[in-house]
């Protein structure tokens, strides 16, 4: 970070006009903004009936807008992610979990940010983008014009810098891929951010697609608006929790930060108002995964990780005056595969014939048109681990009908044992009548129903689950960080999957959290080898002048002297 950077950070931000007029564009295509949040779950808004938590500004969208009754999205957030931006299910992105080098999006994937800007938008993300921190995996890479996000999967893990020190207060951020200070809490950023974005949009009189997409309330938790925290504190709790009583601070500290996501969506909406565009701008509110703790889901159960509904279930809120009639309900399922294809029919945008979609545009229930909508089964897995195994924690989800194997999003390898699950959604919504013996001929087809579904997904492309490389060598990123987001898992210990462009020398540096001495560290790049010798105390270092030839190539670490804890938080490599 650089005190230049800090300051283009202020002045992007603080961008207004002059005499704060109002500005319309006269384009038909209407403006959209997206809102997810990350672990807010299904149950923490007071539209969804829960008694303690205060979210005015998000559910108005809810009664000025359409609602759909029953939307799914993947029990953690990466996944949703993926599928969000691309219309497909996770598994034909080569996105198979969400860190250890397997949360990285291919590359060659079209993205509704590429759609919509050839379509004329200018395109925007604030917040969490979780699909790969380098190029050609990141926001700018894959059809974002303006990024301001944070990296990896959230400040306060692996891949933020580490002088921010887990702070979402005054967060290390990085605008269009450049490190930079900021100042307010971060979902202020983030909404400060889109709303500059949008007044520079209208001031081009183009139209705008502004994704934000929260942290918050993503743990670490302690780290919130204080006056907030200090409200649900002293509120009674009770009503909504559903685990032990210990959760009673977390979610006091998860509300807060839930109530300062709404403040900041009243913001937002204020503003569309004052610059007289919301009665052409879509605005969309929808979470990514269930709860991060075990508390009120409506009438459903579950957790984030979870693939009973509590987990894989989130409001889906979408506000558009000049086509949507207000109080819409839509009763038919539908997920986030959905979401690309619905703004690109909304937007009047042209998609490649080469781009196959898992969803389908749902417009047509949004405005209520009478339209022919045949049942459908939406499908969601993920677990931990390099490639996803056939049957390993699966929703499979028909209008009436669910099937659930419930194995574990924790476990790499699928536990022996775990009976298959079926429910009657219509007349068991939370999933407490395992129908699995008493229906054979339903769970059939269901089972058949995933097979077939697994068996496309995995041959989406040649060796569908190795994951992209992060390229280095081009015009485009010059200094490259790694951290363990990145790092795949092996008996060894890990590794990075690289590939260089042309033949180039390296200045590798390695940072470390705490002071470092007496240590010998190997580096092994392919087949170059060098060891970085530290007799003094540092935590910085650097072997200058490698030479790296082109072609793919693997990057490890060893340590030669010291231990475990040696290991380097982030390596840089430095293009000469």
């Amino acid at each position: 970070m650089t005190f230049k950077h800090a300051l283009f950070f202020l002045f992007v931000c603080s961008t207004t006009f002059a005499d704060d007029r109002p500005l319309a564009v006269s384009s038909p295509k209407p403006n959209i903004i997206l809102i997810m949040t990350d672990d807010q779950g299904y149950g923490d808004l007071s539209s969804m009936g829960n008694t303690v938590l205060d979210t005015p500004h998000i559910d108005s969208l809810a009664r000025q807008g359409a609602a759909v009754d029953t939307f799914y999205v993947s029990p953690v957030c990466s996944p949703t992610r993926a599928s969000l931006m691309t219309g497909r299910y996770n598994y034909r992105t080569r996105l198979v979990d969400t860190f250890k080098g397997r949360s990285m999006m291919e590359p060659e994937e079209y993205t509704i940010a590429e759609a919509l800007s050839e379509s004329g938008y200018r395109t925007g993300i604030y917040g969490k983008w979780h699909l790969g921190d380098n190029y050609p995996m990141r926001p700018t890479d894959q059809g974002f014009d303006e990024s301001l996000i944070h990296l990896g999967g959230g400040l306060g893990q692996p891949s933020e810098p580490r002088e921010n020190n887990r702070r979402y207060t005054n967060p290390i951020l990085f605008y269009n891929n450049q490190q930079i200070q900021t100042y307010g809490y971060c979902t202020d950023v983030y909404f400060d951010g889109a709303i500059s974005f949008i007044d520079k949009s209208l001031k081009a009189e183009r139209p705008f697609f502004t994704y934000i997409a929260t942290n918050a309330p993503h743990s670490p938790y302690h780290d919130v608006p204080e006056a907030l925290y200090q409200k649900y504190k002293n509120r009674d709790l009770s009503p909504i929790l559903l685990g032990n009583d210990k959760d009673s601070d977390t979610v006091a500290r998860v509300f807060a930060m839930n109530e300062n996501i709404d403040q900041n969506v009243g913001k937002l909406l204020a503003h569309l108002e004052k610059r007289q565009i919301a009665e052409n701008t879509i605005v969309i509110f929808m979470v990514d995964n269930g709860p991060n703790t075990r508390r009120y889901v409506a009438n459903s159960r579950g957790k984030k990780n979870e693939v009973h509904d509590g987990g894989i279930r989130s409001p889906f809120y979408i506000r558009w005056p000049a086509q949507l009639p207000a109080g819409t309900r839509v009763s038919q399922i539908a997920a986030h595969i959905d979401v690309m294809p619905t703004l690109l029919e909304a937007a009047q945008a042209s998609l490649p014939h080469d781009h196959p979609f898992d969803g389908r545009s749902i417009l047509p229930l949004l405005k209520g048109d009478p339209v022919n909508w045949p049942d459908r089964s939406l499908i969601l897995q993920i677990h931990r681990g390099d490639e996803p195994i056939p049957l390993h924690h699966i929703a499979v989800r028909e209008q009436r009908w669910k099937l659930v194997h419930p194995t574990g999003f924790s476990n790499s390898s699928m536990p022996p044992d775990v009976p298959l699950e079926l429910y009657d959604m219509e007349s068991d919504p939370g999933e407490t009548k395992n129908l699995f013996e008493a229906r054979p001929e339903i769970a059939k087809r269901l089972m058949q129903t995933y097979d077939r579904w697994f068996a496309d997904v995995s041959n989406t492309r040649p060796n569908n689950y190795v994951p992209p490389r992060i390229v280095l060598g081009t015009e485009y990123e010059t200094s490259t960080t790694l951290s363990a987001q990145d790092r795949r898992e092996t008996k060894s210990g890990g590794e990075w999957l690289l590939r260089f462009m042309g033949k180039r020398q390296y200045d590798v540096e390695f940072l470390w959290k705490e002071p470092v001495t007496d240590l010998q560290l190997e580096l092994t790049i392919g087949d170059v080898q060098e060891t970085l010798t530290i007799d003094s105390t540092t935590d910085t270092a650097r072997i200058q002048k490698l030479r790296i030839p082109p072609g793919d190539a693997s990057l490890s670490t060893r340590i030669l002297k010291g231990n475990k804890k040696s290991d380097p938080y982030h390596i840089i490599l430095h293009r000469r």
